[in-house]
């Protein structure tokens, strides 16, 4: 039998959580350094992935087959196409920058440890729990199981993924919050718990509603086996009523769109990422929200293509809506976490409008824009975070003049930003590229809509930058140290490789492309052809 390397890759961090979570309660450095050498651990063998899949052969590949629930017909069942591997990528990569960025997010605070060496009722000391290997063990935990979600080719199986990783996440949420709040210690343990709290029942609804939808498919199908039932409709062996499919597939959708997220199922992430620690902020939209996104290309298209069809309409109006609504708050946001939070919802924007456009320019743009806002989110949110952390303050009023006492600080935030707005010669702006003419090409007005998202864009992000890095030198910025060695190497690596994909996209295209042609056959669509008229 060949290396199971689908399972082994997600396997790793998830054995290495466990490992991380057993450490000494008095190692937390050594818990630190374990939970990273697993996650570069980790970034190997997503590496060996990508380097095997062959994207001119078949459709899933290192594929795994293995009976789990025999009376239900549920399988373990894996296999990565293009998406999935450029995905799985993007997870494994990022994870080390989260791992490094919070290095010291989980230690015991100042009054902690005041309060361990005096003992008593209230005490909060490693000896009583270990926020510290909990924090990193929870993130290799929720590693494991977006790689599991995007490697999985069994419908339940990756129901049971979707819905288990908000426990982890749930915990990073509401567990360690983020130190720069600018209320009272119980008003910001309030806050968060609110957050984590509306995290979860946003995603369990959406959950809960697919579960009923993936009972009906298995009712109507007879298997979970995402292959099994492409096969079957492909050769007629399986017909659904079309009142049937549009009800699954909207079952499947609302999930989905929820943990995208897309306007209105929204309100969540603002919240979660403004509670949360920069690392975890990170981990919510760079990482697990694009298992959302990811789901509609795998699973709605693929096993409900005249449904689908029938539902872009108003899927591209909600995609328009977060588009600019998502810009427009950004615009007007006093908290720099939040800034990129509705950011963030408006790029989510494009890649269900790139994805639902039905043109291999749109999904092949929505598939890069899904690793590209990953970079660019993450670059610019954790070099944020570097400097939340040094001020005290998520507000933009409490910042200027930060370029004259940390250059380096402010031109990283500042090449993030550019990505962020899709700057020509960055990353994101090949995906949005791609996104705006797939989707011109097949409905000229909402292309047209969706370039008023790329105006607001420059709008939030150089106001941004103006309020927070230039002007005059605001009290309590003077003495703020420049980025240290362990931050740039946050920083550095992720601002290099937005400059490379943002040159030579090539190998991520070469890997997408193939997939998207597979899922743009499902559907049934070809690319509009131009109106040409012959020469007189």
């Amino acid at each position: 039998m060949s290396f199971p390397l689908l399972t082994a890759t997600a396997a790793l961090p998830a054995i290495g959580a466990i490992a991380t979570a057993a450490v000494p309660a008095t190692r937390r450095t050594a818990a630190k350094w374990l939970a990273l050498l697993v996650s570069l651990g980790t970034l190997v063998l997503a590496g060996i992935v990508f380097a095997r899949f062959e994207p001119g052969g078949d459709r899933y590949q290192l594929t795994e087959s293995h009976a789990w629930i025999r009376d239900f017909g549920v399988r373990y069942e894996l296999g990565a196409d293009g998406i999935g591997v450029a995905l799985i990528a993007l997870t494994a990569l990022l994870i080390p920058f989260v791992i490094l960025a919070g290095w010291h997010d989980a230690d015991p605070s100042p009054s902690s440890q005041l309060r361990s060496s005096r003992g008593g009722p209230n005490e909060t000391s490693s000896s009583r729990w270990r926020p510290t290997q909990g924090f990193f063990a929870l993130i290799l935990m929720v590693e494991a199981m977006v790689i599991l979600s995007f490697e999985a080719t069994d419908v339940f199986l990756f129901y049971i993924l979707f819905e288990a990783m908000l426990i982890p996440m749930y915990f990073l949420i509401g567990g360690f919050g983020d130190r720069a709040h600018s209320g009272s210690d119980e008003n910001a343990a309030a806050q968060r718990s609110y957050a984590a709290v509306k995290f979860l029942l946003y995603n369990l609804a959406g959950g809960l509603i697919m579960l009923a939808a993936v009972i009906g498919l298995y009712v109507v199908a007879g298997s979970f086996s995402l292959s099994e039932i492409a096969e079957a409709r492909a050769n007629g062996s399986l017909e659904m009523a079309t009142s049937t499919e549009r009800w699954l597939f909207l079952g499947f959708f609302f999930a989905f769109a929820v943990k995208a997220p897309l306007w209105p199922l929204h309100t969540w992430l603002p919240n979660a990422m403004g509670e949360s620690t920069t690392p975890v902020a990170v981990l919510i939209t760079a990482v697990v929200d694009k298992v959302g996104t990811f789901a509609m290309l795998r699973f709605c298209l693929q096993l409900f293509p005249e449904a689908s069809k029938w539902a872009t309409p108003v899927i591209l109006v909600l995609a328009l809506i977060s588009i600019v609504y998502g810009a427009l708050l950004a615009v007007g946001q006093r908290d720099i976490k939040r800034l990129i939070a509705y950011a963030s919802i408006s790029h989510f924007g494009f890649i269900v409008l790139g994805i639902f456009a039905m043109t291999s320019q749109g999904q092949s743009g929505a598939t890069l824009y899904m690793v590209n806002h990953g970079l660019s989110t993450a670059a610019l949110m954790l070099v944020a975070g570097f400097l939340i952390t040094r001020r005290g303050s998520r507000l933009i009023s409490d910042y200027g003049g930060v370029q004259k006492v940390a250059p380096v600080l402010a031109g990283t935030f500042l090449i993030g930003g550019l990505a962020t707005l899709s700057l020509p010669g960055l990353a994101p702006f090949v995906s949005e590229f791609l996104v705006l003419v797939g989707a011109f090409s097949a409905y000229p007005v909402a292309g047209i809509i969706a370039t008023v998202g790329i105006v607001l864009a420059a709008l939030y992000v150089l106001v941004l930058y103006q309020r927070t890095m230039t002007g005059p030198v605001r009290e309590g910025i003077g003495g703020m140290p420049d980025l240290k060695a362990r931050e740039l190497a946050v920083a550095v690596p992720l601002i290099a490789l937005l400059i490379f994909l943002g040159v030579f996209p090539k190998p991520l295209t070469d890997v997408v492309n193939p997939a998207v042609q597979h899922t743009m056959q499902d559907v049934q669509k070809k690319d509009p052809q131009p109106e040409v008229e012959a020469a007189k």
